[in-house]
This record gives C-alpha cells, sequence and structure tokens, in this order.
C-alpha cells in the first residue's frame, strides 16, 4: 500500500485548519476552487518543500492507479453552466442508480499529463486542446461543459494541489483524467438532469507492458471500433469496453494490442485500442484522416505539427492495410501510450516487420514531442503551462 508522506499529511491538516475548514456538505468537508495564486497560498505547507515527493517506488509505476490525495469536483444542472468547483480530498462518489451514465452511457472523458522539469518545477502539456475536444464530445452527447477557462484552471489546480505525486525527471508523468458524467437520474431515454464534471490524478509510467520496447500489433477483422455516424471520432466511455473483448484475445496470443480496419470495408486502417496510427515511408508520414470514426489525439496533431516543422510530407489519408507490405516504418501516438514504435503487424497470418532504429522517424519525433513536454527543449509554440 502507498503511504501519504509527512508532506501531504502536513498539506491536509494545514487545509483543515484553513480560513474555510468550517465549510462542509454532505458531512465532508470540502475546500472550494480559488483562482491560481490563492489556492497556491493555501495548499502550501510551510515546513516542507515544493519538490517533496510522496512515497512511492518511482522505478516501479507501471500504468496502474495509484491515487493522487486530491480530485475536483463540480456540478450543474441541465439548461445550466457550470460554476465553481471543488478541491475535494480524494475519494468515492455517490450516484442515483438510475444516473444517466450508468444507464445510458452518458458520459466522456480526457486525459492529460503534468511533468517535472530537471529543475523541479512542473508543467502541463496543451490542456487547452483537451478542454475543445471535452467540448465537442458534450455537444455530441447532448451534455453541458465546463468552459475551456474553467477546465483549464482545474486542471491546474488539481495538478498543483497533487504536486507531490509528480514522478521525478524521467520516471513517468502525473496522469489526470477529467471526466463529464450525467449524474442526475433518467428512467427514459433523455439527457440527464444534472452533471458532474471530476478529475483526479494518478501517477504513471509505460502504458505497454513491453515499456519502450517495439509493439506488436494484430489486425482485427471481425470486431469494429467505431461505425460511421457514431461516436467514433469524441472521447465518449462507450468507445472504449467494445475493444476489450479483441483486446484480450490479442494479448492471449502475445500481442500488444488491436489494430482496427474501418467498419464498411473491412479495408483502411483506422486506430489502435486507444491510440491513433502513423505510417512511414521514405519521407512521408500517414495517418488515416479523422472523418467521424477516429479521434483526434492531442498528440497526434502535435506530432503532425512537429513533423511539418522538421521538413517531413505528412499526409492525412485512407490507409489500406495493404500500405503495410511496402511501409518503412509504423508508430503509435496518443497521450497515454506517448510515441510508441511498432515492431510488427500480423494481418490474417501475415506479419509485416518494420524498421527500428535510434534514427528512426518515430523517435527523432518522440525525442523533441517528449522535450518539450519536460521542458528540455524551448517551447516556441505556446503548449506549455507552468504549475511551479
Amino acid at each position: 500500500m502507498i503511504q501519504r508522506s509527512s508532506c501531504l499529511r502536513s498539506l491536509l491538516q494545514s487545509l483543515r485548519s484553513g480560513s474555510f475548514s468550517d465549510l462542509k456538505v454532505g458531512g465532508q468537508r470540502r475546500y472550494p476552487s480559488m483562482a491560481g495564486a490563492s489556492l497556491q497560498e493555501q495548499l502550501k505547507p510551510s515546513s516542507s518543500s515544493e519538490h517533496e515527493y510522496a512515497n512511492v517506488d518511482w522505478d516501479d509505476l507501471g500504468f496502474g492507479i495509484t491515487p493522487a490525495d486530491y480530485m475536483y469536483s463540480m456540478k450543474c444542472s441541465k439548461g445550466e453552466n457550470f460554476r465553481e468547483g471543488l478541491v475535494i480530498p480524494f475519494g468515492n462518489i455517490e450516484l442515483s442508480p438510475s444516473a444517466g451514465v450508468l444507464n445510458y452511457g452518458q458520459g466522456i472523458y480526457e486525459g492529460t499529463k503534468a511533468y517535472r522539469k530537471e529543475d523541479g518545477g512542473i508543467i502541463l502539456f496543451r490542456p487547452d486542446q483537451n478542454a475543445i475536444r471535452m467540448k465537442i464530445g458534450a455537444e455530441r452527447m447532448c451534455m453541458p461543459c465546463p468552459s475551456e477557462d474553467q477546465f483549464i484552471t482545474a486542471v491546474k489546480q488539481i495538478t498543483y494541489a497533487n504536486k507531490h505525486w509528480v514522478p521525478p525527471p524521467g520516471k513517468g508523468s502525473l496522469y489526470i483524467r477529467p471526466l463529464l458524467i450525467g449524474s442526475g437520474p433518467v428512467l427514459g431515454l433523455a439527457p440527464a438532469p444534472e452533471y458532474r464534471f471530476l478529475i483526479y490524478a494518478s501517477p504513471v509510467g509505460n502504458y505497454f507492458k513491453e515499456g519502450t520496447a517495439p509493439l506488436n500489433l494484430y489486425v482485427e477483422r471481425e470486431f469494429s471500433r467505431a461505425v460511421p455516424g457514431g461516436c467514433g471520432g469524441v472521447k465518449t466511455i462507450g468507445n472504449y469496453a467494445p475493444v476489450l473483448k479483441a483486446q484480450m484475445m490479442a494479448r492471449k496470443q502475445g500481442f500488444s494490442d488491436v489494430l482496427y480496419l474501418d467498419a464498411v470495408n473491412k479495408k483502411n486502417l483506422e486506430e489502435v485500442s486507444s491510440s491513433n496510427i502513423f505510417v512511414v515511408k521514405d519521407k512521408i508520414i500517414s495517418t488515416p484522416v479523422t472523418v467521424g470514426t477516429i479521434l483526434e489525439g492531442v498528440t497526434r496533431k502535435s506530432v503532425v505539427e512537429i513533423a511539418c516543422d522538421y521538413g517531413y510530407q505528412v499526409e492525412e489519408r485512407a490507409i489500406p492495410v495493404d500500405d503495410l507490405v511496402e511501409a518503412d516504418e509504423v508508430f503509435c501516438t496518443g497521450t497515454a501510450v506517448g510515441l510508441a514504435p511498432v515492431g510488427s503487424i500480423t494481418c490474417q497470418g501475415k506479419r509485416f516487420e518494420f524498421r527500428i532504429s535510434g534514427e528512426s522517424v518515430c523517435n527523432n519525433l518522440y525525442t523533441i514531442l517528449h522535450g518539450i513536454k519536460t521542458g528540455r527543449i524551448e517551447d516556441k509554440k505556446g503548449w506549455i503551462i507552468e504549475i511551479i
């Protein structure tokens, strides 16, 4: 069991003895969300360093849930706008059995990360893009959504509140999971009458058990991830449970993950279970065009921009599975996976292997993107937000 650090214990004591310690809702002590400077002042323990770490084995993180101390909560009713949120201790939430999210899957989520710089500072990478994508998803799912400013402010606050859970440089990142759910009760098929915006966080290492080793993907031809006119292009919770069966079957056969084809013709590459895919031939980098069935990943978008800046030709197009025969490289991108090289893809019993080297396109792009994310390369695009 992970033990809380002495610093975090003193932080909690400081919060409880603060100017707003008497505020309680439903018997649980809660802490009002405030603008950056005042929040930092309230959360800053007087007897500890900004850079003190939680008691975690940073060399053995993996990608599992190790909940940080604080979460964020904000509610609104149907037809209203979200207002002030709360930074509260991490814990279970109470929902009606008839909540819209439980009965009709009315929910979306996002994922972003905080990184520790070499000097101990903490930075966020492009949370504005997550805010924009959540708004698009909320419109598709008939849900009210926090504004872009509310979203970014909440992410900044929960990152600062959990700053001791951001791993040391090179040891991982703090994964931040914003959720938007229909929390109000509903029986007939209709939008929920109440909504809740939540954010929790967990320190993480590599997404795949292979670590940084090349992935071995399996092309799925029976099951489809998304269909035209559906919700494949937004980050709704309903997109992910359906991929579990194919993913489990593939992993039992020794594959890392599943690569899906288009649902209509079973001909063109679409996505891996939770990441976008890129195919490299000579100096041309191709990725499937997002036409409603493919999620527009923040990492995907960033890789496209960086590749263009460094002289690569980037094409967003339909990519027939047969193009894998001639491909030099294949790699996956996503907030959770980062940039992950693909060593092989197996399709109908045929195994295609790809070039893996220190000078690969994937490795070059990873070096640049990860350098920006961690503060080792100057951010000239305004992608980084400094927390401390």
